[in-house]
């Protein structure tokens, strides 16, 4: 679905132009053809490793385009859906970059309670990866009986499988050797390609939506925001692993703080938003996803577009391959953390 050509000079990458398009569905398109409700499952099918993150980030832009306020069950359980898609993206990440530089057994570590993170969200949302979750107003159904004691189990012994990672790479001479001074870009380079997320972490710049344009209430929770000094391969590997950490910290203040309650305001059979425009962003796996919306007060969105942190991502990829040997291409296309869904929208 990706196809790279690049340009040599003997074994050194001088320069690299991504071709891409051959996953695109027509997204965008097709969600100013639907009612609002109806493009949720659209979103699901961009970013395809957190389906429930983009869900979230669409109903807070129409939510916020119509000044509804969900209830705060329904708040605290989106920041749940949110977490659990930032732990299941990175794990997807770590374990296949893992088998990219020659690691096999962090692989099964990690898909392993990638497995554990499925079943809870199969049992919430009756699907494992196109979840459809939430509904302007709130969300398609509350958890089911066993899903709290769950999650916190997993909370409980998640750290002990990102220790083992630890061990296993960060002082590692042959992971080191492959990631550290490999792939590298300034913290000014990385702003000036729009990048976020751990992508713009990693090179120095303290930048997290959760905390710097907070929403579901991000910032009445206590959490880090791990922050890199080198911006090279080795920096987004550990600013990934650090987010994981994080993330079950504030998985477990999430269910410490859920309220009994109803988990959908009431709301009309027929979302008609007031015209006008809105944008609505959130700290997506990837770094800052956002939706934009124009309404014209119809049932249908007049324009809708996707702001994918990928697409930002990949376009940094030549600045990141120039001067670096081919053999380190495939590290650094990794460590990127591309979905083509949301990049081909």
């Amino acid at each position: 679905v990706l196809r790279l050509v690049i340009e040599l000079d003997g074994e050194t990458v001088i320069r690299v132009v991504p071709h891409i398009g051959y996953l695109h569905s027509g997204f965008e398109k097709l969600g100013e053809y639907r009612h609002y409700n109806q493009i949720i499952p659209l979103t699901d099918r961009t970013d395809y490793l957190s389906p429930m993150a983009n869900n979230v980030c669409l109903a807070l832009a129409v939510e916020k385009l119509m000044g509804i306020t969900v209830t705060e069950r329904c708040q605290v359980l989106r920041v749940v859906a949110c977490e659990i898609s930032r732990i299941i993206s990175h794990l997807v990440w770590l374990g296949t970059t893992g088998i990219d530089l020659g690691a096999f057994t962090p692989f099964l570590w990690c898909f392993y309670q990638r497995e554990r993170l499925y079943n809870l969200q199969e049992a919430w949302t009756g699907a494992r990866l196109t979840t459809s979750m939430t509904r302007v107003g709130g969300l398609m159904a509350d958890i089911p009986d066993g899903f709290e004691v769950g999650l916190r189990e997993f909370c409980r012994t998640f750290p002990k499988t990102l220790d083992e990672v630890d061990a296993m790479f960060t002082r590692n001479a042959i992971w080191c050797g492959r990631t550290q001074g490999v792939g590298v870009i300034s913290g000014p380079d990385a702003i000036n390609y729009s990048l976020s997320g751990p992508m713009l972490r990693a090179s120095g710049v303290d930048y997290d939506v959760r905390k710097d344009r907070p929403y579901l209430g991000y910032d009445t929770y206590d959490f880090d925001v791990p922050v890199g000094e080198h911006g090279d391969i080795y920096d987004r590997y550990r600013v990934r692993l650090e987010e994981m950490y994080q993330s079950t910290r504030v998985l477990e203040q999430a269910l410490d703080r859920l309220p009994a309650g109803e988990v959908l305001a009431k709301m009309p059979k027929t979302i008609k938003p007031p015209a006008g425009q809105i944008y609505a962003r959130t700290e997506s796996p990837r770094g800052e996803l956002g939706f934009y919306l124009i309404s014209d007060g119809s049932p249908k969105p007049y324009r809708y577009k996707v702001r994918s942190p990928a697409f930002c991502s990949l376009s940094a990829v030549h600045e990141m391959m120039k001067g670096c040997l081919v053999a380190d291409a495939v590290a650094i296309l990794g460590s990127v953390d591309i979905v083509l869904g949301e990049i081909d929208r």
